[in-house]
């Protein structure tokens, strides 16, 4: 049973004394949950599956939840959904250790929180657009030009490849 204040750190010690190939699934469901100080995710529900394997145990999750970002055309928030996955090996010791630097813990207990806002973060759109038909903002005042039409229309391009426009 994860702990209320570390719910992402589980218990896998008994594992590295099983035999190669047996595995255990440690699912999670949060109504809501922050992860560091930039990530609020709603609805998630996630498995890990964790296996032994001759190196280390092998970590294979998937997971999905949803957060709010603002859209770069209207600056409104919007849900945004997420869905990830990602497969990390904890290392026994420093020979079979991968890219990624993970040696299982003495204590053979493992915090997951960081590498799952890690890999979360990264499914965060860089540019995210709440619609794909979002109009934006107006540049001469401003109005939301989803919400209403404010009159202003686009000014004239001075690029000097505007009279390009006039051959199509």
């Amino acid at each position: 049973m994860p702990s209320p204040k570390k719910p992402f750190r589980i218990n896998v010690g008994f594992i590295a004394h099983e035999e190669i190939g047996r595995s255990h699934d440690f699912p999670f469901e949060f109504d809501k949950i922050v992860l560091g100080d930039d990530l609020e995710l709603r609805g998630l529900d996630g498995i890990v599956n964790i296996g032994r394997t001759p190196q280390g145990l092998v970590l294979q999750a998937d997971f999905s939840a949803e957060t709010t970002v603002m859209c770069v055309r209207c600056l409104q928030d919007f849900n945004q959904e997420l869905d990830w996955s990602f497969t990390e090996l904890y290392a026994f010791d420093k020979r079979s250790e991968t890219e990624s630097g993970l040696i299982l813990p003495e204590d053979g207990h493992i915090d997951l929180a960081e590498m799952l806002r890690e890999y979360a973060l990264l499914e965060v759109p860089i540019s995210p657009i709440c619609k794909p038909d979002c109009q934006g903002l107006c540049t001469e005042c401003g109005q939301n030009l989803n919400e209403m039409d404010c009159g202003h229309s686009p000014e004239e391009n001075d690029s000097p490849f505007a009279k390009l426009k006039d051959l199509l």
